[in-house]
């Protein structure tokens, strides 16, 4: 049932086809417009610039209405919070930065964010010279995964943990190797990076999460996606096995009812999701809201 209703829906994203470009466009433009303070003027003199340094450019919205621009694959995200602009280079650690634009998620091997607060400027020209190298990027690695031999197998370039298709390498039981990081990006990169059954499972999860727990923080850690609140912990996260998606539930031994799976921590619980079966959204969407209300953990 799952797999049906996941077909369909890409099947009415096709129909819909350029109209679907369009409407995320006008949805950033108002977006920008409702913002209707410095931050909005600052996320449409980006867009503006990024337009510019790349008129092909595809606009989306994604991840509960974050700006995606792509061109090949990610360039970058524009969140806006409350004190900042962020714009997140989905490969912002493989570009070359000689102005120093990035000044945010500096610690991770994938990522870089530019924060931009009230009243500052950016460098347009550096910025536009940022953005073209992130597309080049983008062309070259899909050159590259266009023209390689398949031999070898799909797990061929375990040294920088890519698949021989170009994307991430799948780890036993089919379970994507992303590097750690906090946010939407991590997650999503392991979704999509997820095989068959399993990514429609991990994408199943994940909405049923957003949808209970508006606020949740999500992260990368020890290739799972991890979900929790901000200064009380982590609350849940899932795995992919050969047979199974595990979900685990870190103070699972608290909820009502329990979570059928017994764990050597006597905290926590787990759920397993097998090929085919139907998922009980309305129960496992009240273990989430329980569990997101409990105290997390912390590693």
């Amino acid at each position: 049932m799952l797999k049906t209703a996941t077909k369909a829906a890409r099947r009415e994203n096709d129909e819909a086809g350029g109209a679907a470009e369009e409407s995320a466009s006008d949805l950033i433009s108002a977006k920008i417009a409702e913002l209707g303070d410095w931050r909005g003027k600052t996320l449409a003199q980006m867009r503006g610039l990024i337009r510019q340094a790349d008129p092909e450019a595809i606009e989306e919205l994604k991840w509960r209405g974050v700006p995606v621009w792509s061109d090949r694959g990610i360039i970058c995200t524009g969140e806006v919070y409350k004190q900042i602009v962020k714009l997140t280079f989905a490969k912002g650690a493989s570009l070359s930065d000689p102005a120093g634009l990035f000044n945010a998620s500096l610690e991770g091997n994938t990522r870089r964010a530019i924060d931009i607060h009230e009243s500052e400027t950016i460098d347009e020209g550096a910025f536009v010279n940022l953005i073209q190298a992130a597309v080049s990027l983008n062309k070259s690695k899909a050159s590259k995964s266009a023209s390689r031999p398949e031999k070898g197998g799909p797990n061929t370039s375990k040294a920088n943990g890519t698949s021989g298709n170009g994307g991430p390498r799948l780890l036993s039981g089919g379970n994507p190797q992303i590097p750690k990081g906090d946010g939407e990006l991590p997650v999503q990169a392991y979704l999509a990076a997820a095989p068959g059954w399993k990514q429609d499972i991990g994408r199943q999860l994940d909405a049923l999460i957003v949808r209970a727990v508006p606020n949740v923080n999500k992260a990368i850690k020890w290739n799972s996606p991890f979900y929790g609140i901000a200064g009380q912990g982590w609350f849940l996260n899932f795995h992919c096995f050969t047979k199974y998606v595990k979900v685990a539930f870190f103070r699972g031994a608290s909820l009502n009812p329990l979570p059928p799976g017994e764990s050597k921590d006597k905290n926590v619980r787990y759920l397993d999701i097998h090929e085919g079966e139907a998922l009980d959204e309305k129960l496992v969407t009240d273990w989430i809201r329980q569990a997101a209300a409990l105290p997390g953990w912390t590693p």
